[in-house]
C-alpha cells in the first residue's frame, strides 16, 4: 500500500522531459488569491468604508510593460462588500506601498502626500547645490535666518505664557496644606465643644436627680479628691459618722426624742373610776382624755424615768383589761 502523501515521485527509466508538451498560457492571466486590504478606502459608488485588514478573495494579474528595477508590478481586483462594485489597486515597489487605481478613494492619504512633496523638494535642492556653490551659501543663509526667527517666536510665546499663567505650584500646595490643617483644627474644636456641652447637660441632669431623691448627699469634690497620705482617711471617720447620723435623723428621727405619732393615739373613754398609785393617792381620770391625772403628770414631768408614749400605751391597755374583767 502506497503512502497518502508522497514526496518522491517515481520516474521510469525511459522518461524524457523534452517530450512533455508545454502549456501556452497568456501573460496577463489572472489568479484567485486571498489577501487583506492594504489601506483604508471608501467606495465611490455607495460610500461604504473598507478598513485596513479586511479579507477578500481577489483576482491577481501581472501589469504589462511596467517594471521597477526588473521587478514586476501586480494588479488586484476586489469587490465592494455592499454594492459589489469593482475596486482595483496595484503594488508600488518604489515606495514599498500600494497605489489606488479606480473604484475607491484612499483615506488618510494627506500625510503621505506631504511626505512625498517634502522628498521631492529636498531632492531638487540637492541637485541645485551639487553644481552651484553660491546656491549652497544662499540656502545656508536662509536656513540660519529662518532658525533665528523661529527661536524669537518661541521666546515670545514663552514670555506670553509666563505673563498670562504665572502659577506657583509650591505656594498652591502650601496653601492647600494650611487650609487642610485649619479645617482639621476647626473640626477638633467643634467636637470638643459638643463633648463639653453633653457633659454639662449630663451633670445638670444628675444634680436634679440627686436633689429630688431622698438618698444621702454626695460627698463634696474636695472630699473625693485623692489624698496624698493613704492614712489620712482615718482622720475623717468621726466626720463621716456625724454626717450619717444627721442624715438618719433627718429621714427617720432621733431615737430618744418624743415620737411625733404620740398625739395621734386616742384612748377609749372608760367610766369614771378611781385609781390609786403606789403612795395611796387616789386620782380621777381626766374628763377629756380618760387618762388618770397622776399618769398624765408623770408623762409630762421630765424627772420620772421611763415616762414615754410607749409606757402610756401600756397603761391604756392595763386599764382597759381591768375594766373588762370587772
Amino acid at each position: 500500500m502506497s503512502e497518502r502523501k508522497v514526496l518522491n515521485k517515481y520516474y521510469p527509466p525511459d522518461f524524457d522531459p523534452s517530450k512533455i508538451p508545454k502549456l501556452k498560457l497568456p501573460k496577463d492571466r489572472q489568479y484567485v488569491v486571498r489577501l487583506m486590504a492594504p489601506f483604508n478606502m471608501r467606495c465611490k459608488t455607495c460610500g461604504e468604508y473598507i478598513y485596513k485588514g479586511k479579507k477578500f478573495n481577489a483576482r491577481k494579474e501581472t501589469v504589462q510593460n511596467e517594471l521597477y528595477l526588473g521587478l514586476p508590478i501586480f494588479r488586484f481586483y476586489i469587490k465592494c462588500t455592499r454594492c459589489l462594485a469593482e475596486i482595483t489597486f496595484k503594488t508600488d515597489p518604489e515606495n514599498t506601498d500600494y497605489t489606488m487605481e479606480h473604484g475607491a478613494t484612499r483615506n488618510f492619504q494627506a500625510e503621505k502626500l506631504l511626505e512625498e512633496e517634502e522628498k521631492r523638494v529636498q531632492k531638487e535642492r540637492e541637485d541645485e547645490e551639487l553644481n552651484n556653490p553660491m546656491k549652497v551659501l544662499e540656502n545656508r543663509t536662509k536656513d540660519s535666518k529662518l532658525e533665528m526667527e523661529v527661536l524669537e517666536n518661541l521666546q515670545e510665546l514663552k514670555e506670553l505664557n509666563q505673563r498670562q499663567a504665572n502659577v506657583d505650584f509650591e505656594a498652591m500646595l502650601q496653601q492647600h496644606r494650611v487650609s487642610e490643617e485649619e479645617k482639621r483644627q476647626r473640626e477638633q474644636e467643634e467636637d470638643q465643644r459638643e463633648m463639653e456641652a453633653m457633659m454639662e447637660l449630663a451633670r445638670g441632669r444628675r444634680l436634679i436627680e440627686d436633689s429630688d431623691s431622698d438618698e444621702e448627699p454626695a460627698l463634696a469634690p474636695s472630699q473625693l479628691a485623692i489624698r496624698a497620705n493613704p492614712t489620712a482617711i482615718l482622720e475623717d471617720v468621726p466626720q463621716l459618722k456625724k454626717q450619717k447620723l444627721e442624715s438618719w435623723e433627718r429621714s427617720v428621727g432621733a431615737l430618744g426624742s418624743k415620737s411625733k405619732l404620740a398625739g395621734l393615739v386616742v384612748a377609749k373613754k372608760a367610766p369614771a373610776q378611781r385609781t390609786s398609785n403606789s403612795n395611796g393617792h387616789v386620782g380621777l381620770p381626766s374628763p377629756s382624755t380618760g387618762i388618770p391625772q397622776d399618769l398624765k403628770d408623770a408623762s409630762v414631768s421630765p424627772g420620772i424615768p421611763g415616762a414615754s408614749s410607749l409606757s402610756q400605751l401600756g397603761a391604756y391597755s392595763d386599764s382597759e383589761d381591768s375594766s373588762h374583767s370587772s
